[in-house]
């Protein structure tokens, strides 16, 4: 059979359940290397489709991924078309899911015992499909969608100043210096680099939401690296919000339920030892966090049998500086005075911590000894 062809389903969404989530201009690059960011996420794509057996795959600069095409809703329209098409999509990292949800209704494997883990297979449940349009110039929607295209070019764009990732515009850090930002116009951001978002009449801070009002022109080189796009800032500029051209008007799927955040990643890790009396701790999330929820949602102290052995009343109390990197998605707790030796620390995340988008932070906690 061919692999010319391409399916386009106008798929309805119903009713509006909730104010639908942001939809995410990407690649199918940056979708593996951050499942848990892109987890349930709608999401547009660019690429090709292609027959595999009996999946459909959609291709683009060397990266496959399955889509699921087919019309949930049961009130679609659907026809052939040939060549690159724009996808919208609902990603599903089938390992976050259990084999009876109905999001996965036309999945087909149902083998628990070889149900993949999460991260190890990701599909696009599309809800439409249409042709692509050819890019005419660097904008920050051809640099979403088709990075490669334009590395190494130097592009002059205006978009609105996102601050350090302060709304999880895009699921990680380039971390190239403390001023790093994210420019975004429509559904499409990218991070700059190279510059402090500060000229003529302005000086943005990268960290304060009342500067994300502001509009800039900025002039650089593209990077496409790690998966993540950005622009190597040559020149930074005022600039006025510009008259954006709105997408055709089309049903979108319900939004998600709101699944909780997890962690990822912590420095120390479960069960660690020997850790050094003035470190630190690292906890890194699959989503950016709402920072305001984290107060007064962190406990840490050391084990409370271990002080009852020592024929203490109780055990002393632990003093830390706790911080918030949006970039990076990360919490750091700074102990102000060093670590007892020999002692086995706890910490915890409690209930009411919560992502950006207001699903809530799985409840966690690391334990960790100190060495001599």
């Amino acid at each position: 059979m061919r692999l010319a062809h391409v399916l386009l389903v106008l798929a309805a969404a119903g009713g509006a359940l909730a104010q639908p989530a942001t939809r995410r201009l990407t690649t199918i690059d940056a979708i593996r290397h951050f499942p848990g960011y892109f987890h349930l996420q709608p999401v547009l794509v660019r690429g090709e489709l292609a027959e595999a057996g009996q999946r459909v795959m959609l291709r683009s600069d060397e990266h496959e991924m399955r889509v699921l095409l087919s019309d949930s809703s049961g009130s679609g329209q659907a026809r052939f078309l040939d060549g690159p098409v724009e996808v919208r999509a609902q990603v599903i990292d089938v390992g976050r899911l259990e084999p009876a949800d109905p999001r996965l209704a036309n999945y087909g494997a149902r083998d628990e015992e070889r149900w993949p883990k999460p991260g190890e297979e990701l599909i696009l449940n599309v809800t439409s499909v249409s042709p692509a349009q050819p890019s005419a110039s660097p904008s920050l929607r051809a640099l979403a969608l088709e990075p490669w295209k334009f590395e190494g070019q130097t592009v002059t764009l205006v978009g609105q100043f996102r601050g350090r990732n302060l709304f999880g515009d895009l699921p990680d850090a380039p971390r190239k210096s403390r001023y790093d930002f994210v420019l975004r116009a429509a559904d499409a951001a990218v991070w700059v680099t190279g510059l402090r978002p500060r000229g003529k009449g302005f000086d943005l801070n990268v960290d304060a939401r009342v500067d994300t009002s502001r509009w800039i022109q900025v002039s650089g080189a593209v990077k496409h690296e790690g998966a993540l796009v950005s622009i190597e800032a040559a020149k930074i500029e005022a600039a006025e919000e510009p008259t954006l051209t709105p997408e055709r008007d089309e049903p979108d799927v319900p939004p998600p339920p709101a699944q909780p955040a997890e962690v990822v990643f912590s420095a120390p890790s479960e069960g660690e030892t020997d850790v050094t009396l003035t470190g630190s701790v690292r906890i890194q999330f699959s989503r950016a966090l709402k920072p305001e929820t984290l107060k007064g949602r962190i406990r840490v102290g050391y084990l409370g049998a271990e002080s009852f052995e020592r024929g203490e009343a109780q055990a002393p109390s632990i003093e830390v500086k706790t911080s918030y990197d949006a970039g990076n998605r990360a919490v750091e707790l700074v102990f102000t005075k060093p670590l007892e030796r020999f002692r086995t620390v706890r910490v915890e995340l409690l209930e009411g911590i919560e992502a950006f988008d207001g699903a809530p932070v799985k409840p966690w906690s690391l334990t960790f000894s100190v060495g001599g």
